[in-house]
């Protein structure tokens, strides 16, 4: 059974009922593990106090906010739950929109919201009426240690949640400025460039997708592992485009054939 990432109360005006979320998704990663260089024994963390010049245990550890230089507040779990807010129980729908409305930037995690029960009245009407009405639910929940604006819309098999980013989050300072509204372009650049779109255009298959840097890091792995010779991956040495027809036009004409970047479908594991 699937851990369980919150569980409490979705909230729709006076109707609530109990729900569960569990992470959708999370990255696949290879993971390392620090080793002493001169015999390869495994590294083990150590708290360190700087003022005693010792190491401490982890139950001696508290947490801290420094609220001035060198001067700090202490707080523990307990008192961090008495100042939870209504959210970690409770999730309430504050608002309705359409999906479309939702600036893609603005997401971060992907959950599936459960309902307790096998077969949940409230759960299925709401999940068929925002299908039918085409908009996506709003709320507020408390989880890890703070609060999220949350969107959940609906799916086939029931309610996805996704976790939002606050406006005041975004680092819009990194936003480019250089946009494409002030620049020109000759009729024959854009009616290539739509053209090249349309040869790449294709419905979209996640499957078909796989981390080639995760594959290239496990075979390294077994190369080394069986005392091979690591062999390197030759990097392509992109140029700048001058002549953007010419780059255009030499672009679809490769698109004929069979493309090496187009994604390899996954082989199914036997």
């Amino acid at each position: 059974m699937p851990a369980t990432v919150w569980k409490g109360y979705l909230s729709f005006g006076l109707v609530s009922f109990p729900i569960r979320l569990y992470a959708a998704a999370r990255p696949e990663t290879i993971h390392f593990h620090m080793l002493h260089k001169k015999d390869l024994s495994r590294i083990k963390e150590v708290w360190y106090c700087a003022e005693e010049n010792k190491p401490v245990e982890k139950s001696q550890i508290v947490k801290g906010y420094e609220y001035s230089k060198g001067r700090y507040v202490v707080v523990d779990a307990d008192e961090l739950k008495k100042v939870a807010p209504t959210t970690a129980t409770t999730m309430e729908i504050l608002q309705f929109a359409k999906s479309g409305e939702i600036d893609p930037i603005l997401l971060e995690k992907s959950y599936y919201v459960a309902p307790e029960e096998a077969a949940s009245k409230p759960y299925g009407l709401l999940r068929e009426a925002m299908e039918e009405t085409g908009y996506d639910a709003i709320a507020k929940v408390a989880m890890h240690g703070r609060e999220h604006i949350v969107i959940i819309r609906p799916t086939e098999q029931g309610l996805v949640l996704h976790t939002m980013y606050f406006e005041n989050e975004l680092h819009k300072a990194n936003e480019t400025k250089r946009g494409s509204k002030n620049v020109k372009f000759a009729a024959k650049e854009m009616a290539l460039a739509k053209q090249l779109i349309n040869t790449l255009a294709s419905a979209f298959k996640p499957q078909e997708f796989e981390d080639s840097y995760r594959k290239n890091v496990e075979r390294l792995i077994e190369q080394k592992r069986k005392g091979h010779e690591v062999r390197e991956v030759k990097q392509p040495k992109p140029t700048q485009v001058v002549d953007i027809m010419e780059a255009l036009k030499r672009s679809l004409a490769s698109k004929k054939a069979p493309s090496k970047a187009h994604p390899k479908r996954m082989r199914k594991s036997a």
